[in-house]
């Protein structure tokens, strides 16, 4: 099966510097942060790139006023009218003794200011900044680093808590990226707890093993994304947190994450004992349910995805079916589960106990690799297509199948070419 995902260090994720460049042998960003769309903004010695390829240009020409930049965050404060919201998605850069604050890359008036006047006990000359949302901090927050030391800012309470995590090294620079926290110091980085500081086991790694492209070094080189018309997907499902997420092979990858971008994770990263593939996944009361062969596993859903105790159990055990199943949804707020074998659709009721099989329809098409059940409508992935139904209850009376939908670029990681056509 051709893959549809490249490892972590993804062709989307892939630094490609070119005019006043720092070099492989030496990169040290003085600030990253994304923009208010989710293009990742790097920063080195008053020039900056925009995303991950392409040449660089003189930080004033999108932020003007601005030279070098000793740190960087984007605001992240969505809340409500009540929680004074009104600098969320705001851009603020760091220069020495000043802030400097862009909506739109249109600098605030009354901007620049001195850094204590916006961040009240927050030093000047930094080093790095990163934005911690509420969630993953207690309260919608901002981490500043200077030295050995970390200020924890509470936006909100517009207090601030100075720390020192002895496992994080001093930061040149700091990104938030798909939830995790990362403090570059010059090739290496290191991840770390956004409230504890802790470290995880293996850092600090080579940053040109995973976040740019650098001969002989990780995945780099001219590596590209596949063609949409080799996409095949083996699962897709959304949670009950609205996390949407598609598996192929060994990896998977969360479609809602256009403001981080679309990047590719190896299935055991989240679910460790459902790696190597699954054959279909759904999801049902904050729990998620992967189908691999004849067992199911079962994961409840938190700030991380736990295996409930005594899974994997065998499918006959736990949905009242037998043999290999080839794509299954579930729609929110039902309890019935349809699981597609072959040219059959078979609907399992979750709230009985034993769960058994309710009903078993014919399906228009034998090819089906992944289903999933959205708000608007229910799509049935066949290959680099899909088919668009009302609900579940048109699949099995429609009399024709219905005109096929290309899967594209915007939907997940794959590249369209101009040969690509809808099969006959």
């Amino acid at each position: 099966m051709t893959q549809l995902f490249l490892p972590l260090c993804l062709a989307s994720l892939v630094l490609v510097f070119t005019r006043a460049a720092p070099t492989c042998a030496g990169i040290e960003f003085d600030a990253i942060t994304p923009d208010e769309k989710g293009n990742q903004l790097f920063f080195k010695d008053g020039y900056l790139w925009k995303g991950f390829r392409g040449p660089a240009q003189l930080s004033a020409v999108s932020f003007n006023q601005i030279g070098h930049v000793d740190a960087a965050f984007r605001m992240h404060r969505e809340g409500n009218t009540e929680d004074h919201t009104e600098d969320h998605d705001h851009i603020y850069l760091f220069q020495d003794e000043m802030v400097f604050s862009y909506y739109n890359q249109t600098l605030e008036e009354g901007f620049p200011k001195k850094v204590d006047q916006v961040f009240p006990g927050v030093p000047c000359h930094l080093d790095a900044a990163v934005e911690c949302p509420k969630g993953e901090c207690s309260a919608d927050s901002v981490l500043f680093f200077k030295g050995s030391e970390v200020y924890h800012y509470d936006v909100a309470a517009r207090t601030v808590k100075t720390k020192t995590w002895p496992q994080v090294p001093p930061c040149t620079s700091a990104l938030r990226w798909m939830e995790h926290f990362y403090c570059f110091q010059g090739n290496n980085f290191t991840r770390f707890h956004p409230v504890t500081g802790v470290v995880g086991v293996g850092y600090p790694k080579d940053a040109r093993h995973y976040f740019m492209t650098c001969p002989n070094f990780g995945h780099g080189g001219d590596r590209q994304l596949p063609k949409c018309s080799e996409v095949k997907l083996d699962a897709i499902t959304s949670d009950d947190a609205g996390k949407t997420y598609i598996f192929t092979g060994s990896h998977y990858m969360r479609l809602d994450t256009i403001r981080d971008g679309m990047h590719a994770f190896p299935v055991k990263r989240m679910w460790t004992e459902a790696a190597g593939g699954v054959d279909a996944v759904f999801s049902y009361q904050d729990k998620m349910y992967f189908i691999k062969g004849d067992q199911v596993y079962i994961y409840r859903l938190g700030a991380h995805y736990s295996l409930i105790e005594g899974y994997p159990k065998t499918l006959l055990e736990e949905l009242g079916i037998e043999g290999t199943v080839d794509a299954a949804f579930a729609c929110a707020g039902e309890h019935t589960v349809h699981i597609i074998q072959g040219d059959q659709m078979l609907d399992v009721d979750l709230s009985a106990t034993p769960r058994t099989v309710t009903k078993v329809k014919r399906l228009l098409t034998t090819k089906v690799d992944a289903a999933l059940c959205g708000p608007d409508d229910v799509k049935l992935f066949v290959g680099h297509t899909y088919y668009k139904y009302n609900n579940a209850t048109a699949i099995v009376h429609n009399q024709f199948l219905p005109r096929p939908y290309l899967i594209t670029p915007s939907m997940m990681a794959c590249r369209m070419q101009d040969e690509l056509r809808i099969p006959s």
